[in-house]
């Protein structure tokens, strides 16, 4: 018997697709796993039971009518709280909106189109601010591996739903590192695409620039998948990636030997790593060089990203709370970074365009030393939960620095950047390093990952290795 709460997509597809396992057995067996495990991880804003299993049932008669599987056939997927699906409310992570969307997003479209099943709606913090999945109200959503400690953010209803086992994947956002944050806390991989691989329709951008959606999955193969079935763009998206190859094919393949240059230093100035961060790097850095890389510490020498991505956050946050339909339900937080970002008018917003532009520009001339940069995901071990509480906006920044040290300034760059686990720390909580692309480079990244995947497997779900 298959234990589908450590099966991956791939597995499942497998399963249902050669009639082993229905579709409706596979959901139903997930939705059994989240009324057991949300209780302790709150993880779902919104569990949608029967829609799903009316969707599973729809899946299997269509095969039984001679219809052909999709690419994602009977896999539970869940969705962050940001992303329209029809008949539910896009909450933002908040109160402030109270009528469901009248149809899906474009992802989710193209998910269900695939086969996908689309069991629930993951907290996530108001507007995915701050990189701790806190809200006033959702609560506090907590960390599969520690109950104690915070699954990271902004993504993190998703991280912990995917680490839990309660789903084999799940879709979040990355406007700073909100996909690779909650996937080095909890365990997973999580590749932030190239911007404007994936679209953001009915929205015609996500925080402007910075902005991107994804998957994460405990996987490669998973993730790659996944982005196969939900890239590319619709005519109102305000950004667009250039080529790339299917990305399942690329983590299928090995990545040749690749010039990979390795750094702890952060791009933040005044954060310091901790130490087992900078040895997850160095341990990563010695495995790539024994499997026939290139390798060499580098100066990265990083542009500071603060005048192209400050001002950028502000906008976002504005455009999002300007939508709502209830500002005055909005948390007291939110609304003071609304004050806070007045002065982010419109020809601000473009200058920061502009500069986003140029320090692209800068961060890219990594790329002449190495293919490949090796760096810390985030600088701090996951927190204990708790960590936005009363605080206002200008103190959770500061305490959101470490998490996004390494992180935000692709999103200003717009290069692809995968969150890779490696292992666990003596604090039990998993280990994790970035990769870092050209632009336009997902391919390599996929690639470069399934390799270390092979080479270093890392525990699928919560819980199942010991530390060493």
């Amino acid at each position: 018997m298959t234990d589908l709460s450590r099966a991956g997509v791939a597995e499942i597809v497998r399963l249902t697709s050669a009639g082993d396992l229905t579709a409706r057995v596979v959901v139903d067996e997930a939705l059994d796993r989240i009324e057991a495990g949300d209780r302790t991880l709150n993880a779902f804003s919104r569990v949608l039971a029967d829609e799903a299993r009316a969707e599973a049932s729809a899946r299997d008669e269509s095969v039984a009518s001679g219809e052909t599987p999709g690419p994602l056939h009977g896999v539970p997927i869940v969705i962050k709280e940001e992303i329209d699906v029809a008949g539910t409310v896009t909450t933002f992570g908040g109160d402030a909106n109270t009528t469901p969307a009248r149809a899906d997003s474009e992802i989710v479209r193209r998910l269900r189109e695939a086969g996908a099943v689309i069991v629930g709606k993951t907290t996530m913090p108001e507007f995915g601010a701050f990189p701790f999945t806190e809200s006033d109200s959702r609560g506090i959503t907590r960390n599969p591996w520690d109950p104690d400690r915070t699954p990271g953010g902004s993504s993190g209803g998703t991280a912990a739903a995917v680490a839990s086992g309660m789903v084999p994947i799940g879709i979040g956002g990355d406007g700073g590192g909100s996909i690779r944050i909650p996937s080095a806390s909890c365990g997973l991989f999580g590749l932030k695409p190239q911007r404007g691989r994936v679209t953001t329709a009915p929205y015609p951008h996500l925080w402007w620039s910075l902005g991107t959606t994804g998957p994460l999955s405990r996987s490669v193969l998973d993730s790659a998948m996944v982005y196969d079935v939900i890239r590319g763009n619709v005519d109102s998206d305000l950004y667009r990636a250039g080529e790339a190859p299917s990305f399942v094919e690329a983590a299928g393949r090995e990545p040749g030997r690749l010039r990979i240059g390795w750094s702890t230093t952060p791009v933040t100035r005044g954060v310091k790593p901790d130490p087992q961060h900078v040895r997850a790097v160095q341990d990563t850095a010695t495995l790539l060089a024994e499997l026939g890389h290139d390798v060499v510490e580098i100066n990265p020498r990083y542009p500071d990203p603060s005048a192209a991505f400050v001002p950028q956050f502000f906008a976002g946050i504005r455009s999002e709370a300007d939508a709502v339909e209830h500002f005055d339900r909005l948390e007291r937080r939110t609304r003071e970074t609304y004050r806070l970002g007045a002065w982010v008018r419109p020809r601000v917003r473009e200058w920061a365009l502009s500069e986003t532009e140029k320090i692209a520009r800068k961060a890219n001339r990594i790329f002449d030393q190495c293919d490949v940069l090796l760096t810390p995901t985030t600088a701090h071990r996951p927190p204990a939960v708790g960590r936005l509480g009363r605080v206002g906006t200008v103190r959770a920044s500061l305490r959101s620095m470490p998490s996004i040290a390494y992180a935000a300034l692709w999103n200003v760059a717009g290069n692809p950047a995968a969150a890779v686990p490696c292992g666990l720390g003596t604090d039990g909580l998993p280990l994790s390093v970035q990769l870092v692309g050209r632009t336009d480079d997902e391919a390599t990244l996929f690639s470069l990952s399934a390799q270390i995947e092979r080479a270093r497997p890392w525990p699928l779900v919560a819980g199942e290795a010991s530390i060493g």
